[in-house]
């Protein structure tokens, strides 16, 4: 049975005030520092998951302190006029999704349990380095926050297929048993 908590929960924990002093900072250095020392702790806490283990915390806390902090950056971003609306949404979508399958699986009583795919990984790249960019006041921000849109929309075709195939797979195997 896994520990309550791990140590790789307290490195995930510290996103959680970088989340809440993110829209006050001003400064693009600063900013910049904020995203860096967030995309740190979301690989620290990966690695030491990994090396020292996990908890059924963590489990739950990793994802949802990353979609707080991105949605957080993203609209404190938007907000100052660096992304437009549905640019918002684009970067944001694998995300909003997530959180709409997740409520529904829960008030279904149908939760799946799917690991972390490579199109979920790729868009949290993505994500990373379209909020950089926008923070930068890169020329070329919203051409990335259009491609983060498309390779968010190929991670939620990805998890769903494989959220279909799982779903599937284990109706077969409780056919069988009974």
């Amino acid at each position: 049975m896994k520990p309550r908590f791990a140590v790789a929960d307290a490195l995930t924990a510290l996103r959680l005030p970088l989340a809440v002093i993110f829209p006050f900072v001003r400064s693009p250095a600063w900013q910049l520092v904020i995203v860096a020392a967030a995309a740190g702790s979301d690989v620290a806490d990966g690695f030491v998951a990994r090396r020292l283990g996990t908890s059924r915390a963590g489990a739950v806390l990793d994802p949802v302190v990353d979609k707080l902090f991105m949605a957080v950056a993203f609209v404190t971003i938007a907000r100052r006029g660096l992304l437009a609306w549905y640019e918002l949404i684009g970067v944001l979508l694998r995300d909003i999704l997530a959180v709409l399958g997740f409520l529904a699986t829960w008030l279904l009583h149908r939760p799946v349990a799917l690991p972390a795919r490579a199109g979920g990984k790729a868009v949290t790249v993505a994500q990373l380095l379209t909020l950089v960019a926008a923070i930068a006041d890169w020329t070329y921000t919203r051409h990335l926050a259009w491609a983060t849109a498309a390779i968010a929309v190929y991670a939620i075709w990805d998890y769903g297929h494989t959220a279909h195939k799982t779903a599937r797979a284990d109706r077969s195997v409780a056919q069988r048993t009974q």
